[in-house]
């Protein structure tokens, strides 16, 4: 029989990057095992998927070998957390320990442009970049995947009500230049890493969407896609981080965005790669592609207008 991937964070909601693999794999008819927090409807919809569900926390030892025994192939991802970097040498040294083949980890695209020397104001930067040391150091067969700036996050999450009530873009990005990329994207590159990992192990990837451009221009994107006109208003990143805060969003982690937005201000983001296409043999989705795909969220509804 053969031996299960492991993917960490298979629970995530829909069009999460753990929850997608997942998919994907078992659509290749892969032997997947789905690590998740919780038995709840979403552990189950894994199940019915045809994963097997282990329950784990990746901070606790004894569930980390239940998890990871077995597995020669790994994909470790974690969200935003003060935690993140004791939970990846957690995960590191149970998977050394079980001697896995190849380890998948989830970085992000900032860290190109970090050092031993060079940092950022964002907490959760500096546990990445620590984190892939120590998985260096580790000697395991490590393969880092760095993202830029996810779709879903700024570009979904954060504009949705603004398009929706004002035909506004509303965000802390300033005239820089940026190349979001989407879950799915994401997921195909990891997925195709896993599949067949021995080609890809110590190496870097870096993935982004197929064009750098400012918030500008995107919103003419946006425009495109929706048959409205959409405006880009730049806005103060201190009084949308206080906003963020107010909506009860931890500390930790609104730092990491608040850092994220003076990021793209300087032009931080404006970075490119042909990454996504090369390893999945596809390009990467546009953001008019994936505004069209979720009109929905962007539109009032017949109620509402």
């Amino acid at each position: 029989m053969a031996h299960p991937i492991l993917v960490t964070g298979a629970a995530g909601r829909v069009g999460a990057v753990g929850r997608t693999v997942t998919t994907l794999l078992l659509k290749q008819g892969k032997a997947v095992r789905a690590m998740v927090r919780n038995e709840d409807e979403r552990a189950q919809a894994l199940r019915d998927m045809g994963a097997e569900v282990v329950i784990g926390d990746l901070l606790d030892l004894d569930s980390m070998h239940r998890v990871i025994a077995g597995c020669e192939t790994m994909y470790f991802g974690m969200s935003v957390s003060e935690a993140y970097l004791a939970a990846t040498v957690n995960a590191a040294a149970v998977a050394k320990h079980h001697g896995v083949q190849a380890f998948i980890n989830m970085s992000q695209m900032t860290l190109s442009q970090m050092s031993i020397t060079e940092t950022t104001a964002s907490p959760q930067h500096k546990l990445h970049w620590l984190a892939e040391q120590a998985l260096n150091w580790s000697g395991l067969p490590v393969v880092h995947v760095r993202p830029t700036v996810l779709l879903e996050g700024f570009f979904l999450i954060f504009t949705a009500d603004s398009v929706r009530e004002s035909h506004q873009i509303r965000l802390p990005f300033g005239e820089g230049k940026t190349s979001p990329v989407a879950v799915e994207d994401v997921a195909r590159v990891v997925a195709a890493l896993l599949a067949n990992p021995p080609p890809h192990i110590g190496k870097i990837y870096h993935l982004t969407g197929p064009q750098s451009e400012t918030m500008h221009v995107y919103a003419q994107e946006y425009a495109k896609a929706l048959g409205r006109t959409i405006t880009f208003q730049d806005i103060p990143v201190e009084p949308w981080r206080d906003g963020l805060l107010e909506r009860g969003l931890p500390v930790h982690l609104v730092n990491h965005l608040a850092t994220m937005a003076d990021l793209h201000r300087a032009g931080r983001y404006d970075r490119m790669s042909d990454d996504v296409l090369t390893l999945t043999g596809q390009g990467p989705l546009s953001v008019q592609e994936f505004v069209r795909k979720n009109a929905a969220t962007f539109t009032a509804s017949a109620k509402e207008a």
